[in-house]
């Protein structure tokens, strides 16, 4: 019940999928955050520091810490269903989902087409 109160607050988890790519300062993270209120993000960077999910490195730049790559990992099958469910509800517009950065970064665990490859663990 912990976790799902962690990362049921408003922007947890994007800023999860955000350094899932890896470190990122402040601003830029903000930024991929659609620019959310720096109040809201220095609260949810110290819940998730807190949770050992995230650490500030010396240079101040945010990365996920083995907790977190975890955590990411475990969400990977939560994100390939909302994907079949975003192609339910909508198969015309099934490539644009909410999240508009989903597409810009390769991921290590997955193929071309965002899929998880099969050796990879969820």
């Amino acid at each position: 019940m912990a976790a799902l109160d962690l990362f049921g607050r408003r922007w947890s988890l994007r800023i999860l999928w955000e350094l899932r790519a890896g470190p990122l300062g402040f601003r830029p993270l903000q930024k991929l955050c659609d620019d959310m209120s720096s109040s809201v993000m220095r609260q949810r960077l110290t819940e998730l520091m807190d949770a050992q999910v995230i650490h500030q490195l010396p240079d101040s730049r945010y990365e996920l810490t083995p907790l977190g790559q975890e955590a990411r990992h475990a969400l990977n099958p939560l994100a390939r269903w909302a994907g079949r469910w975003a192609a339910t509800i909508d198969p015309q517009g099934a490539d644009h989902t909410d999240d508009q950065s989903a597409g810009r970064v390769s991921h290590p665990d997955t193929v071309d087409d965002g899929t998880q490859e099969r050796d990879s663990a969820d």
